[in-house]
């Protein structure tokens, strides 16, 4: 995964702009985006990537947009969908967009906290 440094540079200024305490770490050769401890985008392969769920995939997937393929010779996905470039464009749109998939890393983080671990049993 790599991207050029001018997008990822352009991509977090622009969201610095509209997502409040916005930090960026590098990683794999793209950029996680954090919104405080919330995970919720990547800047990899020149292109912004969200957070999605149910609620908001299909808004992504009208757009024709993409889900988040780290590895171009492995069939794996994750849940995050490539956002449409002409949001960097639109503040105010990007900042809905951006505050929707930091909601979904939120409720995410806090319902894989919740579930149970499993316990091995032993013999």
């Amino acid at each position: 995964m790599a991207t050029n440094s001018d997008f990822a540079d352009e991509a977090v200024e622009r969201l610095q702009r509209v997502v409040s305490g916005l930090h960026a770490r590098k990683m794999f050769g793209g950029v996680g985006l954090y919104s405080g401890e919330q995970f919720f985008g990547i800047v990899a392969f020149d292109r912004l990537w969200f957070k999605v769920d149910n609620s908001n995939r299909a808004d992504y997937e009208a757009r024709a947009m993409s889900p988040f393929k780290p590895f171009s010779d492995r069939p794996t996905t994750t849940s995050y969908f490539e956002v449409p470039a002409d949001l960097l464009d639109d503040a105010e749109e990007l900042r809905v967009c951006a505050m929707r998939s930091v909601a979904i890393a939120r409720q995410a983080k806090t319902l894989s906290a919740k579930k149970p671990r499993k316990t091995s049993s032993r013999h």
